[in-house]
C-alpha cells in the first residue's frame, strides 16, 4: 500500500515514552514515506533526560529520523549556523512551540512536512502554523495536514502525568525497553560460598522480580574449568548483556548475582593481569552494592578454590569498593537476616 504522505511529523516530550506515543508514531510510519520525531522538554522530567529519550526512540523506532533537542545541542547546531537559539519552556505559548518545531524542521533538518500527527485538539492549529512558517520561506508549500489519532484515549487510556506519579504501578503502559530505564540495579558481591546467589534468588522472590545468574559459573562448567584471559572479558560482557536484557522483565529492582568487578578479581588472581576492556567494565555502577560477609560455613562443591581464597576475595572487595568510592551494604548472618538488611536498604527507593 502506498503512503498517503511523503513526510510526517510527531512531536512530544515523551516523558516517559509510553504505548500511546508508540501508537501515534506507528500510525505516522504507516502513512508516511519518512517520519520525523522531535522531542524536547524544559524542564526535563526526572528520569526522562534527553539521552534516555533518544535511546528509547532509537530502540523502538530506528526507521524514523529523530531529533531530541536540548539547549546544549541547540548551541552546537547554532555554532554551525543552524537552529533556533533556545528550547522554549514547557509553559510557553502555543505559537512559540509551533514556530520552534517549524524552525527545527527547516533550519536543522532542512525539510518541511506534509502532515503532523497528534492526539490533541490543538493539532489543527499546529498544522496551520507549520504551514505559515514553511510558506515564509517557500510560498508554494502545500498545506500541512493534521491527522488526529485516538483523541479521547479510548484505545490506550494512558498519560505521562499518571505514569510519572508511579512508573512501577503502571508499567503495563511502557515497553520493556522503556521500563528497564526505571529499574534499580542491585549488585551482590561476595567471595566463594558467601551466600550471594542464595540471597539474589531470595530477593527476587521477595520483590516479585527477577535475578541475573552468574554467567562465569556457566562458562566455567561448559569449559571444564579451563578458562583463558579472553574468556574473562567475555564473561563480563555477557553478564552485562544479560542484565540489560533482564531489566525490562524485572519489577522495580533487578538483582545481579555478581558484576564485572568479580570477573576482574578472578582475572588478576588467575593470570595476574586483565584485559583493558575488562578493567573498564569493572567500573560499572549499580544503585546498590550488597557485599556478603564470609560468615557462612564454607561449602566445597567441586568448583571452588580453598577456603582461604574466600577470605582473600572479601578483603579485596573491601579494598576495591573503598578505593573506587562505592558505597555498599555489608550483609551478615542468616539468609533471613541478610534479606531483611537488604530490604531496609532498598526502602528509600
Amino acid at each position: 500500500m502506498s503512503q498517503r504522505f511523503q513526510r510526517g511529523l510527531v512531536v512530544g516530550k515523551f516523558s516517559p515514552l509510553h504505548r500511546g506515543h508508540e501508537r501515534l508514531i506507528r500510525r505516522a510510519i504507516a502513512e508516511c514515506t519518512e517520519v520525523i520525531v522531535i522531542s524536547y522538554s524544559k524542564p526535563e522530567s526526572p528520569g526522562c533526560g534527553g539521552d534516555r529519550r533518544e535511546a528509547w526512540l532509537g530502540r523502538l523506532f530506528p526507521e524514523t529520523r529523530r531529533l531530541v533537542v536540548t539547549d546544549a545541542r541547540l548551541r552546537q547546531w547554532t555554532r554551525t549556523g543552524a537552529g533556533p537559539g533556545e528550547v522554549p519552556a514547557n509553559d510557553a505559548d502555543d505559537t512559540t512551540h509551533r514556530r520552534f518545531c517549524a524552525d527545527l524542521c527547516q533550519q536543522v533538518l532542512g525539510v518541511t512536512v506534509d502532515a503532523v500527527f497528534t492526539s490533541e485538539d490543538y493539532g489543527d492549529g499546529f498544522a496551520a502554523e507549520l504551514t505559515r512558517c514553511f510558506r515564509e520561506r517557500h510560498p508554494a508549500t502545500a498545506p500541512v495536514r493534521h491527522i488526529l489519532v485516538d483523541r479521547h484515549r479510548r484505545a490506550l487510556p494512558v498519560s505521562g502525568t499518571v505514569l510519572r506519579r508511579d512508573i512501577h504501578a503502571h508499567r503495563e503502559w511502557l515497553s520493556p525497553e522503556v521500563y528497564a530505564s526505571f529499574v534499580r540495579r542491585i549488585c551482590l558481591l561476595g567471595g566463594e560460598s558467601s551466600g550471594k546467589s542464595t540471597l539474589a534468588e531470595a530477593l527476587a522472590r521477595a520483590f516479585r522480580s527477577v535475578h541475573v545468574p552468574e554467567f562465569g559459573r556457566e562458562l566455567w562448567e561448559a569449559k571444564s574449568g579451563v578458562l583463558g584471559p579472553d574468556d574473562l572479558r567475555h564473561i563480563a560482557e555477557v553478564q552485562i548483556q544479560r542484565e540489560e536484557a533482564a531489566a525490562g522483565r524485572a519489577h522495580r529492582f533487578l538483582f545481579c548475582d555478581t558484576s564485572p568487578l568479580t570477573t576482574l578479581c578472578y582475572s588478576l588472581h588467575l593470570f595476574e593481569r586483565a584485559d583493558p576492556v575488562l578493567e573498564t567494565l569493572a567500573e560499572r555502577r549499580y544503585d546498590l552494592v550488597v557485599l556478603c560477609a564470609p560468615d557462612f560455613p564454607f561449602i566445597q562443591d567441586g568448583t571452588r578454590q580453598e577456603p582461604e581464597f574466600r577470605t582473600q576475595q572479601h578483603a579485596w572487595y573491601l579494598e576495591q569498593l573503598t578505593a573506587r568510592g562505592v558505597d555498599y551494604l555489608l550483609a551478615t548472618g542468616s539468609v533471613a537476616q541478610r534479606l531483611a538488611q537488604t530490604q531496609r536498604a532498598l526502602s528509600p527507593f
